[in-house]
């Protein structure tokens, strides 16, 4: 089979099927179940906070699963439809569309979380004044798990454009709201509810699978094809081969063989198409910290906003292991935590966000701004902000090409923090990225050896981590290193050889993990008038005038209507905090061009 093909699974489950699996469910649990409310059931909850010990969700149970006060269901009521379900009737099922937030307002349902392959995790009863739903429905996308009601239900149904609303018209239920899917996504997270990943481990092609949707904070499961003893029962039903490894079963019941990662996000329903006459007030390329900073700020000054990204949100800062030195977050914030928040933030306020598109080019020679992607239609625009940021740069070392991913990594994340547990690593950098690194995969290998070409940390690395990485007894630092070359065989990397001091270094390990310097991610502007510094980094404001001009719009670059924020700026600051503020200050200086624009565009489709 071809990669990327589609089948049928024969396993997928139905409405018969699923009403089975509820009842094994519900006799499981029936004394439970039976007597007691869902915010009574203690057992029930401590069953969760025992299986998430140090984990997000310890002692949150009631955070997660919140019941509504009748006053808090008749400011629900407004944005609602009223909507019964006879017993048995499924209210949304894994795979499918939901209906949005669903509040039970007599009856009871059953939410069941499983796996793709059919694997129950958990199931949760709700009663009176119990609401339904998690992070997907805040757009619309398939259902991550099966609603079913177990008695003649009636309830409200608060469909996702309607919910948008009630989240930012009523403040504090809908923080209440935000806060439980935040936590229902996690505890899916933790427990592997969603699509199964089955292929070998160490393939650069699973590997890379993992990380994006990890990176995109969406619950799946991986069956080890070398290891597992479902394996060859599941290759046979599903009729695979060995050259169809990495296999995903995703949640509508269809695999995927060998697929990409637009392949995979297609299917989970992630892909937006855009209207061709449709202008945006705001199109922003990239959802760094700087980018998703812009599109939370336009969008709740009431401008229309779309976000485009090549793999998901976060940029470099969602692998950052721990951020400790975040304004207001004195325990440090993982930078997947504050990204993924602000990728909801951003949901809840209407942002149009598309996962994983690839901006082919930016279009200024127009009227109106158009950028091209890889899969649809050219996307209209009255302005543009550049926040695509930038990727670590390659360093020249003999051996690298063929291993990028079978053993060498840019950055780090704990897909590959686990694959080197308890074995000797090498981290090459010396930056706040290296060093954030360095601490997380301390705690994972045996061993972790730092590389850098100068001679001391305090000059490119916040104190707080040279003090932390001088603290952990398995780290040791090599000053005035450089890798000279990379063996492999087969599997991957097999060899480091560095040179320092005191001569050549070989180090015999499996994985070696790369912050080196930054490359902007500009290329797809070279057919553009935006001009860029000699490393490739946007100019703004006077530095990208000719005419040398100081006016307000300080991020605008040298095409009007056209900025750059975050990393991708030329000498902008390398920090998360900077990237926010960058986000923040360009909604001011955009308010003008758009105002602008929007009546030149009334008075030409007056015209015509």
């Amino acid at each position: 089979m071809e990669p990327g093909a589609m089948g049928k699974l024969k396993f997928s489950i139905g409405p018969a099927l699923l009403r089975r699996v509820m009842r094994t469910v519900t006799r499981r649990q029936r004394d439970k179940a039976a007597s007691a409310d869902l915010h009574s059931a203690t057992r029930e909850s401590s069953a969760i906070e025992a299986e998430a010990a140090f984990s997000p969700l310890s002692g949150r149970y009631h955070d997660m699963m919140p019941k509504l006060s009748d006053e808090e269901i008749e400011r629900i009521r407004p944005f609602s439809v009223h909507t019964t379900w006879t017993t048995g009737e499924v209210i949304f099922a894994m795979g499918k569309p939901g209906p949005g937030l669903v509040v039970i307002l007599g009856g009871r349902a059953r939410e069941i979380r499983r796996d793709a392959v059919g694997r129950v995790h958990h199931a949760f009863e709700h009663r009176a004044n119990n609401f339904l739903g998690e992070v997907s429905q805040l757009c619309g996308h398939p259902c991550l798990g099966d609603g079913i009601a177990t008695d003649d239900t009636e309830g409200l149904v608060v469909p996702a454009d309607r919910l948008r609303n009630l989240l930012v018209t009523e403040v504090e239920l809908g923080e209440k709201i935000i806060r439980a899917f935040i936590l229902r996504r996690v505890e899916m997270i933790e427990h592997g509810s969603g699509p199964v990943l089955i292929g070998d481990r160490e393939d650069t092609q699973l590997i890379a699978l993992q990380r994006f949707l990890r990176r995109n904070s969406y619950p799946f499961t991986v069956i080890d094809s070398r290891t597992a003893s479902e394996t060859p029962a599941l290759a046979t039903r599903i009729s695979a081969s060995a050259a169809d490894f990495p296999i995903v079963a995703c949640p509508d019941g269809t695999i995927l063989h060998a697929p990409d990662e637009c392949q995979i996000a297609t299917r989970l329903g992630w892909i937006r198409q855009f209207e061709p006459d449709n202008v945006y007030d705001v199109v922003i390329v990239g959802a760094g910290p700087a980018g998703l900073a812009s599109a939370v700020y336009a969008a709740s000054e009431g401008l229309s906003v779309a976000v485009f990204d090549s793999q998901g949100p976060g940029g470099q800062a969602s692998a950052s292991a721990r951020i400790e030195n975040y304004l207001g977050f004195p325990n440090g914030v993982t930078g997947q935590s504050l990204t993924s928040c602000a990728f909801v933030q951003a949901q809840k306020f209407g942002v149009h966000i598309s996962v994983p598109t690839r901006v082919k080019a930016l279009r200024c020679d127009r009227t109106m701004l158009e950028i091209d992607v890889d899969n649809g239609c050219p996307v209209k625009s009255h302005t543009v902000i550049i926040s695509s940021g930038a990727a670590y740069r390659e360093p020249v070392i003999d051996g690298l090409d063929r291993l990028i991913g079978r053993g060498v990594f840019f950055g780090s994340s704990p897909v590959e923090a686990n694959l080197c547990r308890d074995q000797e690593v090498v981290v090459v950098g010396g930056g706040n990225s290296a060093g954030q690194g360095v601490v997380y995969l301390a705690s994972h290998a045996r061993h972790v050896h730092l590389l850098i070409r100068g001679r001391e940390l305090e000059s490119s690395m916040s104190r707080y981590l040279i003090d932390r990485i001088a603290q952990l007894p398995n780290v040791t630092l090599h000053t005035a290193t450089a890798i000279e070359s990379l063996t492999g065989d087969e599997r991957g990397l097999t060899q480091v050889t560095s040179k320092g001091p005191n001569g050549d270094i070989a180090f015999d390990v499996k994985h070696l993990f790369l912050f080196t310097g930054a490359q902007p991610n500009t290329h797809w502007l070279q057919n553009c008038r935006v001009k860029t510094d000699e490393k490739g980094f946007i100019l703004t404001g006077a530095a990208a005038r000719e005419s040398g001009d100081d006016h307000d719009r300080t991020l605008e670059t040298s095409v009007p209507g056209v900025f750059a924020i975050g990393d991708v700026r030329s000498g902008s600051i390398k920090r998360v905090a900077a990237a926010v503020g960058d986000g923040a200050a360009v909604v001011a200086q955009i308010h003008s061009i758009i105002h602008s624009r929007r009546q030149m565009a009334a008075v030409s489709k007056a015209l015509h």
